[in-house]
């Protein structure tokens, strides 16, 4: 399994799972170009091209921007001139007590970032896989709004959802064009990404006590890790998995199929 020659295109990718499929990909013979909002982004950049002696391209932008979504598309037809992998992976979360509690702010935050901008990206880099009759798509969906809900989720379930919904209209769209998509679902994985958000209204006892409980209701017993996402995204971004499409590929332990 290889990604070598393949021009990767990863939004979302300065850490957590975005950062780790970024590594992986790059272990992998990827070209990279990284989109993140921070500006971590660029150290990770010039980390994965010392180590591995590839160039990186990356971009400080937010992927709902016309600004950024313009800087995409001319980076990709200017400089890098095809686009064989897009992985779709920016995201947010925000808790509530329940929906009523749930700001309309952070309401639309989630639904632009985590579905809208996928939406966004797709109409900028569609035309260019057209063009050269290839391509594959990833998009992160979650656990959470793809086939559970959760209390206090309401918005990043229903931006969740939306993801798998659009990555199965577009794979039966984009099929005679040789294109693939497929969604990824992780279920309880260990990163920053919920935890902080958590934090800002609980202690860590309150959260130590809330993994405590989840890796009790997994059958695997355990949080899963980016690298358990890594995994399956690089064997989607690979010709190993060619004749897959329309997928939501759910990653959690087992926990949803109780």
């Amino acid at each position: 399994m290889n990604l070598n020659d393949k021009i990767c295109v990863i939004t979302g990718s300065a850490s957590g799972i975005g950062e780790k499929c970024a590594l992986k990909f790059a272990e992998y013979g990827a070209t990279l170009f990284l989109i993140d909002l921070d500006e971590k982004i660029k150290n990770i950049s010039e980390s994965i091209e010392k180590k591995y002696k590839r160039k990186v391209r990356f971009l400080v932008g937010d992927v709902t921007s016309n600004k950024t979504l313009n800087l995409i598309e001319s980076t990709i037809i200017e400089d890098l001139q095809r686009v064989d992998v897009l992985f779709n992976n920016a995201g947010v979360i925000r808790l509530s007590d329940d929906i009523s509690e749930l700001h309309e702010e952070d309401w639309d935050l989630q639904v632009n970032v985590n579905l809208k901008s996928i939406y966004l990206v797709l109409k900028k880099i569609i035309p260019i896989m057209k063009n050269q009759n290839y391509g594959n798509i990833l998009n992160t969906a979650s656990m959470t709004g793809s086939v559970v809900g959760m209390s206090g989720l309401a918005g990043y379930c229903a931006s969740k959802g939306g993801v798998v919904g659009l990555t199965q209209c577009v794979a039966l769209e984009l099929a005679k064009y040789n294109i693939r998509c497929n969604a990824i679902s992780p279920g309880a994985i260990d990163t920053d990404f919920y935890n902080n958000e958590f934090l800002k209204n609980n202690t860590i006892d309150d959260l130590e006590s809330g993994k405590k409980y989840m890796e009790s209701v997994i059958p695997f017993g355990r949080y899963g890790n980016a690298e358990d996402i890594s995994n399956v995204a690089l064997f989607l971004a690979s010709e190993l998995s060619s004749y897959v499409t329309g997928q939501n590929i759910i990653i959690d332990g087992g926990y949803s199929t109780q």
